[in-house]
Formats: C-alpha cells, structure tokens, sequence
C-alpha cells in the first residue's frame, strides 16, 4: 500500500491485506424460509471457513467489501433487501438468478459487473482460478438484510 498526499492507494490482486472471513453469523443474516440463519439447518462455519477472505483495506463505511473466494466455491443462493453491485477484478463468477436459477445465468469476468436487483435470488460458483470482487450496495450496509435459502450450503 502506498500512502501520498493523503491519498491511499492498494490493489486488490496483490496477497497483502487479506484475511479469512469471520465465521460469525451477522444478525442481519436471515433464513429465507423465516427465522435467523443462526436457527437454520446449516453450517455457516463449515461452509464458509477456508473458502473465502475478506480485505482489510476496503473501508466498510463506503458501503463496500472486498472478497476473494477459492477455486469452485459456490456462495449458497441468497438475496438483499437492496439492490447490489458486483464488480470483479480477476478470476470469474458464474451466476444463476431466480429461486432455482431459472430466470437466467451469466459469467462474470475481470473488468466485468453485474447488479442484482433487490429480493432476486442468485447462487454465485467462482471459476476455477477462484475469483477477487467488490460487492456495494446503495444504502448504508447497517440496513442491508441477507436472506439465505437452501441451495448451497453444508447442512448440519
């Protein structure tokens, strides 16, 4: 990271500030079919633990996270209560929208973006290099919801 009047400057693509994502379950994260996804029959730990990372440098105030997700990954399917912006950097995602993914689904490359529109279920499956990206959303992310459905996910 280079620091120059006052201006901060990094790359997501380099190995420096990253780290394994927490394994606490957010409040915010609920279970589509209702309740907590605390409550759910599902291992958030043993789905998400060594798969994806989190970067230290993106400031979470500006409405953003930087991720890297391992090779094949799938993000269990899901949606927000706000529309979302994905923008990736290197690597690819395939995405599948719709309850089963049956609306459509697309591949997301390097300098590519896509939006998911609120409420609108999608499975993201990184590519086989893995995939680095940034996910924002319009409003503050202290009033964005996740809802978790079935697809996905190591069970318990």
């Amino acid at each position: 990271m280079t620091t120059a009047f006052g201006i901060e400057y990094f790359t997501l693509l380099s190995d420096d500030g990253w780290m394994d994502m927490p394994l606490d379950i957010m409040p915010s994260y609920l279970w589509a079919d209702g309740g907590l996804l605390a409550d759910a029959p599902v291992d958030f730990a043993a789905t998400f633990g060594g798969n994806m990372q989190l970067c230290t440098k993106v400031d979470p105030t500006f409405n953003l996270n930087g991720l890297r997700c391992v090779p094949n990954f799938a993000v269990p399917r899901h949606h927000h209560n706000l529309d979302e912006l994905i923008i990736v950097f290197k690597g690819e995602f395939h995405v599948a929208w719709g309850e089963n993914g049956e609306e459509g689904s697309r591949t997301i490359g390097p300098g590519e973006f896509w939006i998911s529109t609120a409420g609108t279920p999608y499975l993201m499956t990184a590519g086989p290099e893995g995939v680095t990206y940034i996910e924002t959303w319009p409003s503050p992310m202290a009033e964005l919801e996740t809802y978790w459905h079935d697809a996905g996910w190591v069970h318990r």
